[in-house]
């Protein structure tokens, strides 16, 4: 497990004019965590874990910062963190977070040379789904001096990354497991094709059914006599279905520690603890308002944000880069302000560069989201 101690956030934190400002004061949009609902969801995925085979391996992507990922692990029942990008795992190590799992293919020479050189300084793993992908990189932890361990990634139904379970995965494990500089670590499936089922019944019978196909290559590989360390996958969607399925190792959740409108609908068990605070600019009729934000703050592939304690509101669209129009609002004044509901908490808060922590409305932190931006 990975060993984190919490230390107080950012110098600028303790001299931030904003501490112990209640949160209406501040400006707009203004992208705001709420820290008990937050830690109270950590404990809820930790606890629930804390008995079980499978353990966690938060997903960093979902907030993109190291504060927050430290609290994760601090949390409890975690074996260290996962993120999409290179950039990301850079971050992390550069902030002492040091197991560290890219759920993702890295290629291309530049990443690729970054890539061993991060493996020298922490236990780095990869998803590959192509054995030119592993030769690259077993040829640069060569040069480099290090190990990077590799987990083939099999498409179990979403039909992006990751090669076919069976016969096609066993044939591939076999062609990566000589390589000098690498080592075959497990496997990786996500059934994210299902995950946005809202029938929760329905959802647990077909993403059980998905990640069947990684278990049963898991068993296909050991019956041809190579280990398996771990299947890594899963999500807060799916993380006491798929998730406690014998034969998966690790659960790569993620949103269970922001939360937002469309995870809220799968797993109303964990709270909302993400909102950007935001301010009425216009009201260009009796039941119209316009807010001071759009898709340049709020992630909106899962569909319009909402307005929390106004779910009688209608947000027609949401497609302008600075404005949200509001419709059948109440007596709304201009200069008031609101809490935004985004739909995705993970495109969100890579278009932010800080969380404003409260706790009951007052602010008590700052922490910065280092890895915001970070595409590479």
């Amino acid at each position: 497990m990975e060993t984190i101690t919490l230390k107080s956030t950012i110098a600028r934190s303790a001299t931030d004019s904003r501490i112990g400002m209640n949160i209406t004061q501040l400006d707009t949009p203004t992208l705001l965590l709420d820290r008990a609902a937050s830690d109270r969801n950590l404990a809820q995925m930790a606890n629930f874990f804390q008995h079980q085979n499978p353990k966690l391996r938060p997903h960093f992507k979902n907030h993109k910062c190291t504060t927050l990922a430290k609290r994760q692990l601090a949390a409890g029942s975690a074996v260290g963190i996962t993120c999409a990008k290179l950039g990301e795992a850079e971050v992390l190590v550069e902030h002492g977070v040091t197991d560290i799992l890219i759920a993702n293919q890295i290629v291309g020479e530049p990443k690729v040379n970054r890539l061993a050189r991060l493996a020298a300084e922490s236990r780095l793993a990869v998803a590959v789904d192509h054995r030119d992908q592993a030769l690259a990189i077993s040829e640069a932890a060569v040069r480099a001096g290090s190990l990077v361990h590799l987990l083939v990634e099999i498409d179990i139904g979403m039909g992006r990354c990751g090669v076919q379970p069976g016969t096609p995965a066993l044939e591939l494990v076999k062609s990566i497991c000589d390589l000098p500089g690498v080592r075959f670590g497990g496997l990786q499936a996500y059934e994210g094709h299902l995950v946005n089922l809202l029938d929760r019944a329905d959802r647990t019978r077909q993403a059980t059914t998905a990640m069947q196909q990684a278990v049963d290559t898991r068993r296909m590989l050991e019956q041809a006599g190579i280990p398996v360390d771990c299947i890594s996958g899963c999500s807060s969607a799916t993380y006491n279905s798929t998730g406690v399925m014998s034969g998966i190792d690790e659960i790569q959740a993620g949103t269970y520690a922001t939360m937002d409108r469309q995870y809220q609908r799968l797993v109303p068990e964990f709270e909302i603890a993400l909102s950007i605070l935001v301010r009425v600019i216009s009201r260009p009729g009796p039941n119209k308002a316009v807010l001071d934000i759009g898709v340049k703050g709020a992630g909106s592939e899962f569909g319009v944000p909402a307005i929390r304690d106004y779910p009688d509101v209608e947000i027609p669209f949401f497609l302008a880069e600075e404005h949200v129009v509001v419709q059948n609002v109440p007596d709304w004044r201009i200069g008031d302000v609101l809490h935004l509901i985004p739909s995705h908490a993970c495109t969100t808060c890579n278009l932010h560069r800080e969380f404003v922590v409260h706790d009951a409305g007052t602010v008590v932190d700052v922490w910065p989201i280092e890895a915001s931006g970070h595409l590479r």
